[in-house]
Parts: C-alpha cells; structure tokens; sequence
C-alpha cells in the first residue's frame, strides 16, 4: 500500500515539475516574442520618422509645414526611452496636422503609419499574453518569470 502512494505522489510531482517546466518555456518564448515584436515596432517608428523628415525637406510643403515635421520627426528620432512615447504621439499629430497629401509621398506615408498602427497592435497584444501569463499563481510562487521586468504595453497615437 506504501509503494503505492509514493508511487502515486511520484507521479504528481512529475506531471507538475513537467507543468511547471512547460509554462516556464512558455514564459521564455513570450519574453522572446515581447522584445522581437519591440525592436519590429523600433523599426516601424524609425522608418516612419525618417520618411516624414524627407517630407519635410522635399521642398514640397510649405515652410511652416516642412518645419514642424522636421522638427517632430527629429525630436522623435532623438528621444529619451522615457519620452518617446510622447514624441511618437507628437508626431502622428504633426502629420495629421500639416497637409501631407503630396502625390508622391500619400502612399507611402499612409502604408509607414498603417505599419506602425499594425506593429504596436502585435506588440500590445503579445505584452497582454504575457502579463497574464505572469499574474498566474505558479508563475509567481516558483517565480518562473525569473528576473524578467515585467513587459509594458506601448500607449502612442498612432492614427488609429
């Protein structure tokens, strides 16, 4: 009978160590997922800053136009970590302010904003999974999470 129950408590503390090793894996790859959807969402900022600078010094916009784009797209560009999120915001206004609509150039603006919108969507979504991931009571009584910061969402006006 003895044999049993170890044998029996044996069993369950495989299938949990197993559990526990899964959602340990889980985490990992959400982390992983986290910061590549980041540097996918970087990319996408810095793209779209760079197209909006040429905007600006194409010459085909009126000077105070031309002039605040340049300026918010480089004041994004150069952006602390803690301010960029307001600087990506001020950008988005600035182009939704001045009259982009130049031939050459409203196509490819609206595909670098809709890249952004897509971007920062898939990283907000991914941070959600993770967090919840993370809120569970395994993850934290073992702290499976390990000494991963907790992710954040990015909160930005993007045009959507």
């Amino acid at each position: 009978m003895v044999s049993w129950a170890l044998l029996a408590i044996g069993v369950v503390l495989l299938l949990f160590g197993a559990y526990a090793s899964w959602t340990a894996g889980r985490l990992d790859r959400l982390h992983h997922r986290v910061d590549l959807a980041r540097a996918s969402l970087e990319t996408e900022l810095a793209r779209r800053s760079a197209l909006v600078g040429e905007l600006g010094g194409s010459g085909m916009l009126d000077p105070a136009s031309s002039l605040l784009l340049l300026d918010a797209a480089h004041r994004a560009r150069t952006a602390s970590p803690e301010e960029r999120e307001q600087r990506e915001s001020a950008l988005t206004r600035a182009i939704h302010a001045t009259g982009t609509d130049v031939e050459p150039w409203t196509a490819e603006l609206n595909l670098a904003m809709r890249r952004v919108q897509l971007a920062r969507r898939f990283h907000n979504d991914i941070v959600v999974s993770t967090r919840e991931l993370r809120r569970r009571r395994l993850v934290s009584w073992f702290r499976l999470a390990g000494h991963a910061p907790m992710p954040t969402t990015i909160e930005l006006e993007d045009g959507s």
